[in-house]
């Protein structure tokens, strides 16, 4: 829905609430048109169920406000009256339409000043299980999500297993676009594996899409910094065809909406305005090699040829930190070591049981059909690939039919343009185009570990609205076995060997329960 839809949307919802709730708005003594003013009605329906003001901000947050409506529902109904369980349960099952019963038909009286507090222990519970599911979906929402890292794409510097702090707030918080949805859960609702939000059938032969429901426009609060090169980015996978995560296809072949995509984390190796491209798998960005991190470190397949057949590659993989796998190819114990960082390579390769290393590179020149732009007019593969331009905000390109695989995704999927192709002309909506100009700006995600990653050499660029946050802190590792207790409670960026803050943390905390426990003893004499 665009901005101009939802206008109409919430005017019709203000008249359905004002029809509804005039008489209920008299008999509290106020007057029968403030029900009908848009967000004057709000604040003057918080007076009259005695709650505060700020509860009619809550109202307008997305998926917050499914919670907030139920809730203000209930305590509208018990403000004159209603408090019976079969009265709560009715004002929810009629999404609150039986304060039409309450206006219209049933002979109620206002409570002013009455008990905010449940009456039973049961509903006390309810209200601050209700209360607390709010306040951690702002936070979840607008300032911090908890994320898990799920693949070795980023390893040395994010391990399979870290638990992480996303910042939403450094590049932006993202409002939700889908609006009906379940709170703090993703594309899936655990256990019963149901789709958390409302949507359409995705097929497109059907044509529909999950845009013909309740989506609200691409609106972000405006962050404190721009994402900066290498800097690691949680994003919306942009090409995600995946009806369950558990497949990956370049062509879409299965909608989502932008905020549902699957959640991955890479490194942001080339910006908006950049000039990219991939040399033996090692970036350039106009020209320069990039320079990454200390922390980083990274990482290429490579096959080993060992000196005897008492090679013990999974000693060998331990002792040097070899991050991924390896697998014997051939007869002549050949092994493909699919993850060796530089720093391991350089004692890997001395080893007295190891005849050679061979890398186990891409040749230049041999298309994969895999990478991106998936066209046999550009021979790219994992190592070698580009110069490519990565588009800026209002920057005009010139586009012609040779360029035109590297950016049709740009302008049709991701900027809403209709592109047909007619002989040697391009048409964008409609209309003669030899230029286009970009509406968002585009960055480049890739993994440390090069060889055992899926980013954007396989689906191209990934636009600003896709963006997610930024990873800040690592609250727990775990290794599938056991604690790795020197991760616990480490910043994700920075300098030099990351300093865990885990024994200062338990330190603050008991000396913060020492203290509570003896202001409270103080107080009670």
């Amino acid at each position: 829905m665009t901005l101009a839809q939802w206008f109409i949307f919430i005017l019709i919802i203000q008249v359905l609430h004002g029809l509804g709730t005039w008489n209920l708005y008299k008999k509290a003594g106020r007057q029968p048109w403030e029900a009908f003013v848009p967000l004057y009605n709000a604040v003057v329906l918080m007076k009259i169920i005695n709650r505060p003001w700020w509860w009619v901000i809550l109202l307008f947050l997305p998926i917050v406000n499914l919670i907030m409506f139920a809730v203000v529902w209930v305590e509208t109904a018990r403000s004159f009256g209603k408090n019976s369980y079969l009265d709560t349960f009715l004002a929810i099952v009629t999404l609150g339409f039986y304060n039409y019963y309450l206006n219209y038909v049933a002979k109620v009286t206002y409570v002013e000043n009455r008990s905010l507090h449940p009456k039973s222990a049961m509903g006390d519970w309810v209200s601050s299980i209700l209360f607390a599911i709010v306040a951690a979906t702002i936070v979840h929402t607008y300032f911090i999500q908890p994320f898990t890292i799920p693949s070795s794409s980023l390893e040395k510097s994010l391990l399979v297993g870290d638990f992480l702090f996303v910042s939403k707030f450094h590049y932006g918080a993202r409002v939700p676009m889908t609006t009906v949805a379940a709170p703090m859960v993703h594309d899936t609702i655990p256990i019963v594996h149901k789709k958390s939000y409302l949507f359409n059938d995705h097929f497109p032969e059907r044509k529909t899409s999950w845009k013909n429901k309740l989506q609200l426009p691409y609106l972000r609060v405006p962050g404190f910094e721009n994402i900066e090169r290498n800097d690691i980015v949680v994003f919306n996978q942009p090409a995600d065809t995946l009806l369950d995560m558990n497949d990956f296809h370049p062509d879409r072949n299965y909608y989502k909406p932008i905020d549902k995509k699957t959640n991955l984390v890479k490194r942001c190796v080339g910006v908006a305005g950049d000039s990219l491209e991939v040399r033996n798998g090692y970036v350039y960005i106009n020209g320069k090699k990039n320079v990454l991190p200390d922390r980083a470190h990274l990482q290429f397949s490579y096959y080993v040829q060992p000196r005897t057949s008492q090679f013990n590659p999974a000693y060998l993989k331990e002792r040097y930190d070899i991050t991924d796998g390896f697998a014997i190819i051939n007869q002549n114990n050949t092994y493909y070591f699919s993850a060796i960082s530089d720093e391991a390579l350089a004692q890997f390769k001395n080893n007295p049981n190891v005849v050679s290393v061979t890398p186990a590179t891409s040749v230049k020149g041999e298309p994969n059909p895999s990478i991106f732009p998936h066209s046999p007019d550009y021979k790219w593969n994992v190592d070698f690939f580009g110069p490519i331009y990565i588009p800026e905000k209002g920057k005009t390109m010139a586009i012609n039919l040779e360029i035109l695989p590297l950016y049709k995704r740009v302008i049709t999927e991701y900027e809403g343009n209709t592109l047909h192709v007619k002989g040697n002309q391009i048409l964008i909506n409609g209309e003669v185009a030899t230029s286009y100009t970009f509406k968002q700006n585009y960055y480049w995600m890739m993994g440390d570990n090069r060889h055992n990653s899926i980013d954007s050499r396989f689906w191209g660029f990934v636009p600003f609205d896709h963006v997610v946050g930024k990873p800040v802190f690592i609250w727990m590792s775990w290794d599938g076995k056991k604690p790795r207790w020197d991760r616990f409670f480490t910043t994700v960026g920075g300098e030099g060997k990351a300093t865990s803050f885990f024994i200062p943390f338990l330190v603050a905390l008991f000396g913060w329960m020492v203290y509570s426990k003896y202001r409270k003893r103080k107080k009670n004499g």
